[in-house]
């Protein structure tokens, strides 16, 4: 992987999106106008920049991790494979998911790290990952995890209280003990992948879950501008995290918080060149939790729903379901045609 002082800059003249910019620390300090930031970006696009996060040092060691894991030979990563049932820890090779109801194959390898595993560790909640992982799950894994889901409390508590949420009653749906679908994962896409003319190198996408935490230091991130068919970049900023909300924090807020599209291409211009890694903590409800919107717990909640009674907004399937169901679909041995990649999709056909 390459060190950051080699990293060719983001181009001047790509044309980017400008995300607000969220300070962590002023939103611990309860500050008013910070968390009028928050609420906007997190109704409006469902994307914000997030600064002062205070996780620098757990992110560079998982980095290095990575890198470690991603150098090994193809055949030992492939011993721990997620397959196609919608097992969604462990690796996943490049060019086993469709992009597109086309089939067009992805080029993006990467391996997912159950939050159970890093928390449960010596023990073993769902399944052991290659040696570099398994190795440093106590030292690295486990404190990115944990940091991970600190900051990602203090955001959804925030969000609670504007949305009318009597106090924790988002954290029981997402209680750190329980298992869930909470991953944190490690990409890599290499330049000799992405063949394809759009340059697309993950599909286009709601995030399953509640809330997301990326880090990367190369472009490649595009939002869908909404209301428009116009994709932008989202350009990486040095120590800043990259958040966005999921589908589940759109249907328990009736849709009054935003699960956006997005997708991964690949870098602009001379960044192309590089391999690019990024980092996300992806954040999602407990197995069980049922999708639906939580009318009975917010007025807000409530007035939103009655004035969208066209929308389902009890989706009668739990966390897990929506996952498996949504990462099944994308694997390409299930495809069998523009079908099975609309039964992948999520919010964007239900909710839009």
């Amino acid at each position: 992987m390459p060190g950051l002082t080699t990293i060719p800059p983001f181009p001047d003249d790509v044309p980017t999106y400008p995300l607000i910019t969220v300070d962590y620390d002023l939103i611990k300090a309860d500050d008013q106008a910070e968390i009028d930031k928050l609420w906007k970006a997190a109704t409006e696009l469902g994307f914000w920049y997030l600064k002062n996060h205070g996780l620098d040092t757990e992110v560079n060691a998982m980095f290095d991790m990575g890198a470690e894991t991603m150098r090994l030979p193809l055949e030992e990563k492939m011993k721990f494979e997620q397959g196609d049932e919608g097992v969604y820890f462990g690796y996943k090779a490049a060019g086993v998911n469709a992009i597109d109801e086309k089939g067009t194959l992805d080029a993006t390898e990467f391996l997912n790290v159950s939050k159970d595993d890093a928390l449960a560790w010596p023990q073993v909640a769902h399944r052991t990952y290659p040696a570099p992982a398994q190795d440093r799950m106590g030292d690295t894994i486990k404190p990115f995890v944990e940091r991970s889901l600190a900051v990602n409390a203090t955001l959804l508590a925030v969000l609670e209280k504007r949305l009318g949420i009597p106090e924790g009653e988002l954290a029981k749906l997402h209680r750190p003990e329980k298992l869930s679908g909470c991953v944190a994962r490690i990409s890599r896409v290499s330049p000799q992948n992405v063949v394809e003319e759009a340059k697309r190198v993950l599909q286009a996408h709601t995030d399953f879950g509640s809330l997301t935490l990326l880090h990367n230091r190369l472009g490649g991130l595009q939002v869908l501008v909404p209301g428009t068919d116009d994709w932008l970049y989202v350009k990486p900023m040095p120590g800043y995290a990259i958040c966005n909300l999921g589908d589940a924090m759109a249907y328990f807020s009736g849709g009054i918080m935003r699960s956006n599209l997005h997708r991964v291409v690949a870098p602009p211009k001379e960044q192309g060149k590089f391999e690019r890694f990024s980092l996300v903590f992806l954040q999602r409800p407990e197995d069980t939790v049922v999708l639906r919107a939580l009318p009975e717990l917010s007025p807000l909640i409530a007035e939103a729903v009655a004035k969208t009674p066209e929308k389902n907004w009890d989706t009668g399937v739990t966390s897990k379901e929506w996952m498996t169901r949504r990462f099944k679909n994308i694997r390409i041995k299930n495809y069998k045609g523009p079908e099975t990649w609309k039964a992948s999709r999520g919010t964007e056909t239900v909710l839009s």
